[in-house]
């Protein structure tokens, strides 16, 4: 039960926020998006669809379960240095090509090589650094509002009297 309604809630982040993004090759959108299958998905330039970046190495979610990030392994291309990126949702558009039963999906990077040089490396620094600046965006507004990760823990971790029941 607890996966489904994981599943669930990253199928509906990714549905809400990448899909926004997604441009179709081919059928037009999709409607839903796997994680599963956008991760290892290659990632090019927008302006040089022959430079390939790297591969998607991890999607990031933010406190509403939409995507914030894509987390990129970069390899040694464009002078990075086979580091992991971190591509802000801004920077990036998911390009999807159907052909009958099999789905390709290609990250699109809309940045300069200087600019992909520039995104944050994803370390535990940045990490630290993000949850802390979350954290403090989150009690600023909090008040009145609840986050949606805080209504998935509730679901899947009902309190003593739904057991009791």
């Amino acid at each position: 039960m607890r996966k489904s309604i994981i599943t669930t809630a990253v199928s509906a982040a990714l549905l809400s926020s990448v899909a926004f993004h997604a441009n179709a090759a081919s059928d037009g959108p999709q409607g839903m998006y796997s994680a599963d299958d956008i991760m290892d998905a290659t990632v090019y330039l927008e302006g040089d669809t022959n430079e390939e970046i790297g591969d998607v190495d991890d999607i990031l979610l933010n406190e509403d379960m939409k995507v914030s990030a894509l987390v990129v392994e970069s390899g040694s291309v464009l002078g990075l240095g086979g580091r992991e990126i971190v591509v802000d949702t801004d920077y990036f558009s998911l390009e999807t090509d159907t052909d009958g039963d099999d789905t390709e999906h290609r990250i699109l990077v809309n940045a300069s090589e200087d600019e992909v040089k520039s995104f944050p490396t994803y370390d535990r620094d940045w990490w630290e650094q993000t949850k802390a600046n979350a954290r403090d965006a989150w009690e600023s507004t909090e008040e009145g509002v609840e986050s949606a990760w805080q209504s998935t823990r509730e679901a899947i971790n009902p309190d003593d009297e739904a057991i009791e029941e």
